[in-house]
Parts: C-alpha cells; sequence; structure tokens
C-alpha cells in the first residue's frame, strides 16, 4: 500500500471511528456494562449526585403537590392515624412498666410510628413480614391485639411464645408475622429464602432492618441473592439516625442506605419517615413492582428514633437534648398526619381526648389481666428446643425436676402453671 493510500486508509477509519463512536465505546464485558474512558480519575462518593427524598406533606400536614395525596378512603386514614397514637400510648405505659420492675425490658417506637403503619396499609394480610424489634406497629395494624402484646411481655400462659422470647420479640402466625430474632440482621436472609419460595403467587415478603442492620454481612448476603435470585421482597431501612450508641456517620460514608439498593441491583427508593402519606405510596409501588415483576425493592425511610434505643440504654449520653427535641418539635410523624387529618376535617380535639382516654382505660385492662396470669409450666422449657428431646436434655429436664422436688419452696412455683 503506497503512503497515499495508507494515509486515506487512516483517515476513512478515524471518521468511521467518530461518526460511530457512542456504539464502538459501549463495552458488555462478562461482569459489567461500561464504556471506554481516555482520562483516570477514581469514581468518587462525590461523582453522583445524592438520592432524593420523596414526600407527600410538608412540616405542617399540608399537600406538596395534589396529585400525589394517596386515593385512600376515609376509614383507612383514621385507622392509620389511631394506630400510630395507640402505638405512642401502649409504648408509654408499657415502657414505664418495665422502669416499675413490672416486665425485663422494652423498647419504645417514638419518632418511627409512621414507617410502621404507613408501610403496614400498602401491604396485603397475605404478605409475609420479617421485623427487627421495633416494628410493632405493623403488627398492630394487623390486628393483634393490645392483650396479646402484654402477654407477650409478661411471657404468661397466653403468649404464643410460650414464655421463651425477649418482651418485644412479637410473632403470630395468624398475622403472617414471623417471629423476632434479637440477633441483628439475622431475619434479612431468611426473607430471602421465603421470598424465593413465594415466586409466582402474588404475595410478597417486607423485611424491616435498621441502618445498623445494614452494616452486617447477612445485610450485603440477603441483598445479592435477592438481587440474582429475583425474589419478591422488600428490604424496608429504618434509618433512624442511631444504632444504639452509635451514629450514622461512624456507621458507612456512603449516601445512607439507599445507594446499596443500586449498587446490587435493585430497584430503590428513599422516602421521608416522618410522613405517613409518603411511606405508603413508596410501599404501595414497591409491593406492585415486587408482585408483578418477582424482583426485590430496597426501600429506605429517613427518620429519627426519638426515645432511647430500649430501656437499657441512656441516649442522653451520646446525643444533645436539644436535638432530641428539635424533631419531636418540628417533623414528628404524628403531629404531622394530625394537622392533614384536621385540615380534611376528619380529626379534632374532641376526637383526639376520646381515642387517649379509651386507649390508655385498655392498656391498663390489659395490664392488669396479664398480670393476673400464671406463667408457663416449667417443663415448657426443654419443649420445642428439637423436635425428638435428645437424651442430654432429658438429663436436664429430670435433673431439674429432682431439684425443685428437693428445694421448691424456695422458688416461686405458685406463679406458675401446675
Amino acid at each position: 500500500m503506497s503512503l497515499r493510500s495508507s494515509l486515506l486508509f487512516k483517515r476513512m477509519l478515524s471518521e468511521f471511528k467518530n461518526a460511530n463512536r457512542n456504539y464502538s465505546e459501549i463495552l458488555q464485558f462478562p461482569g459489567a456494562q461500561t464504556s471506554w474512558t481516555y482520562k483516570l480519575n477514581f469514581t468518587e462518593p462525590s461523582s453522583f449526585p445524592a438520592v432524593p427524598t420523596y414526600r407527600v406533606l410538608d412540616n405542617e400536614g399540608k399537600l406538596i403537590e395534589a396529585e400525589s395525596e394517596p386515593q385512600l378512603d376515609e376509614q383507612t386514614l383514621v385507622k392509620m392515624y389511631t394506630n400510630m397514637s395507640i402505638l405512642n400510648l401502649m409504648d408509654k405505659i408499657l415502657y414505664e412498666s418495665q422502669r416499675q420492675g413490672r416486665i425485663s425490658f422494652y423498647m419504645t417506637s417514638y419518632g418511627e410510628e409512621a414507617i410502621h403503619i404507613g408501610s403496614a396499609a400498602a401491604l396485603l394480610q397475605e404478605d409475609f413480614v420479617y421485623g427487627q424489634y421495633r416494628e410493632a406497629g405493623v403488627l398492630l395494624y394487623r390486628g393483634f391485639s393490645l392483650q396479646q402484646f402484654v402477654d407477650q411481655c409478661y411471657g404468661n400462659k397466653d403468649d404464643k411464645g410460650k414464655g421463651k422470647q425477649m418482651p418485644v420479640h412479637y410473632g403470630s402466625q395468624q398475622h403472617n408475622y414471623v417471629t423476632i430474632s434479637s440477633p441483628l440482621s439475622t431475619q434479612m436472609p431468611q426473607a430471602v429464602g421465603s421470598a424465593f419460595a413465594m415466586k409466582g403467587t402474588n404475595k410478597v415478603v417486607i423485611c424491616y432492618f435498621g441502618d445498623g442492620s445494614a452494616s452486617e454481612g447477612d445485610a450485603h448476603a440477603a441483598f445479592n441473592f435477592a438481587a440474582t435470585l429475583e425474589c419478591p421482597v422488600i428490604f424496608f431501612c429504618r434509618n433512624n439516625g442511631y444504632a444504639i450508641s452509635t451514629p450514622v456517620n461512624e456507621q458507612y460514608r456512603g449516601d445512607g442506605v439507599a445507594f446499596k439498593g443500586t449498587a446490587y441491583g435493585m430497584n430503590t427508593i428513599r422516602v421521608d419517615g416522618n410522613d405517613v402519606l409518603a411511606v405508603y405510596q413508596a410501599t404501595k409501588l414497591a409491593r406492585d413492582f415486587a408482585s408483578r415483576e418477582n424482583k426485590p425493592v430496597l426501600i429506605e425511610a429517613l427518620t429519627y428514633r426519638v426515645g432511647d434505643h430500649s430501656t437499657s440504654d441512656d441516649s442522653s449520653s451520646y446525643r444533645p437534648k436539644e436535638e432530641v427535641l428539635r424533631w419531636t418539635d418540628q417533623v414528628y410523624p404524628s403531629k404531622r398526619y394530625r394537622l392533614y387529618l384536621e385540615n380534611r376535617g376528619l380529626w379534632n380535639e374532641e376526637k383526639e381526648n376520646s381515642l387517649v382516654r379509651e386507649t390508655q382505660k385498655s392498656i391498663l385492662t390489659a395490664l392488669k389481666e396479664g398480670e393476673k396470669k400464671k406463667k408457663h409450666k416449667w417443663t415448657e422449657m426443654y419443649g420445642d428446643v428439637y423436635k425428638f428431646m435428645p437424651l442430654h436434655i432429658r438429663q436436664q429436664q429430670e435433673a431439674m425436676k429432682e431439684h425443685l422436688e428437693a428445694y421448691g419452696e424456695h422458688y416461686p412455683l405458685n406463679s406458675f402453671e401446675k
């Protein structure tokens, strides 16, 4: 090839490449879809914009955009508010009962009630719930009674968990609510397994977890399995600012938990967790998608834990009082939602006083009844551990029986069923 021909060919090749630049630079590697670059730079966290946060109501309970308002009937709207209020009142009384030594442990949901009720209202009753330990409102919305909550916290004979769980570790087969486990994030891969089994049934699994759980290895395994196996599961993160005493800025450096969803190939929503209507809309969208496409969704609800982590915690030791008061006064979820209902003429002071009065009476009645009930027979602790009781457990049970026969007067056996 002559020099002239060679230069002409190179020019033609260059023009072809320029004309087809986009096509030629889209590369389909087995592990990624990418494009070439000729500048060597870091991809930094600031290279991407922050994930936006969806909301429906402003801090005064007014609609920001009318078309965002969910089309819910008045009965449902009021039920959502009454459940938020009942949850707060139950938390107050049971928290105080722990301080009086009547139960051993408790966890409140102050400031997070919109997450429970907004998501519960968007689910179907047949959908499965895997909670962490601060989703009592979901169970309340599904019909779990105040007496059942109290019985579980007391571990008495009517506790369906037979007294084998800590207080607030609820579970109900009737309400498709899987019993809570204390260790962080163990429920996440379990939820994915359940969702995998439900593919094609129009049911979904919702799995609640906190920002602290998102730092556990089980969370990442669950995300990856759900995405690759295409399971109809909704991962619902309560990002409330603190994992017990550890603030989120000491847990991760990225943009919250939402980016973890897109990193694992999941559709993701970030929502104002203090706006019950926004939570409802986000969960409904996620449920519709997950059930239709049999694929996972991650929802990150940004909220704030107003109360202590639990009765074993004193949050004043790691966060200023002014911070808590600011979140309580300005954007408290049930306050904001009550203003919305009042603007629509669905709520007023008279209804509020009646609800508080009747709810307090019902909870105190349940508390008294729960205290009267005996606890399960002591032999119950040896049951349901193995399908077939092994020799060493039978030996422990027999040793316990002999011990109580000899020293039973030193134990409050009259508090247990015979």
